[in-house]
């Protein structure tokens, strides 16, 4: 069973907000030890809270944290603001990624949509009734599409002939629209050549 997502908010109780203050300190510094352990990197961690009148320190041995400090000190200003964030820009950055991530999601949805969509078209459906946006999709995914055959069909033909034995009767039905054309023409009539091809093959 999984966990119930918490809800990062600010806790108006006060004695749940202390309670979750101490168990969540606790893990912080946890965790700070396990990646000390498990990594071999010098790291410590301060926290202050309104709760006690000293902060909770570690590594908490005399020299730990301040070794860690003076060595923090030691490097060049713009070494140690190079990855700093307060909670404002955490947040800013978490949202952006966020956004990127719905961003990108959407995309990918969209042109999962419209490839099906390409497919019916190819299948003897109309285009009555799509939105001039679908259209415009849909050639632009056609076009794409004809990209990669024309590359896949060249980079065949770069490769070693196969015998006449060899070739697929599909293959051999192709055969002579590639032969007859000419990659330097012009986008019309490569578009003219493949959409022959398209109907022969597919469609006869």
């Amino acid at each position: 069973m999984t966990r119930k997502k918490v809800k990062l908010a600010f806790i108006s109780n006060d004695s749940s907000r202390k309670a979750t203050f101490k168990k969540r300190k606790k893990g912080l510094m946890k965790k700070v030890s396990e990646l000390s352990t498990l990594c071999g990197i010098e790291a410590c961690a301060i926290v202050y809270s309104p709760y006690e009148a000293q902060p909770d320190v570690w590594p908490n041995g005399p020299d730990g944290a301040q070794r860690v400090l003076a060595h923090f000190k030691r490097m060049p200003e713009m070494e140690q603001s190079k990855k700093m964030v307060n909670q404002e820009m955490f947040l800013r950055q978490r949202g952006t990624r966020a956004a990127d991530h719905l961003k990108k999601l959407r995309k990918e949805n969209r042109e999962k949509e419209m490839t099906r969509l390409m497919y019916e078209c190819l299948a003897g459906r109309g285009v009555h009734g799509l939105a001039t946006s679908d259209l415009n999709d849909v050639v632009w995914l056609l076009d794409r599409s004809l990209e990669e055959i024309y590359g896949r069909i060249e980079a065949l033909r770069k490769d070693k002939q196969p015998t006449q034995q060899q070739q697929q009767p599909w293959f051999s039905e192709w055969t002579p629209h590639v032969e007859g054309t000419n990659t330097n023409t012009n986008t019309s009539s490569t578009n003219t050549a493949l959409n022959n091809m398209w109907s022969n093959v597919f469609f006869p």
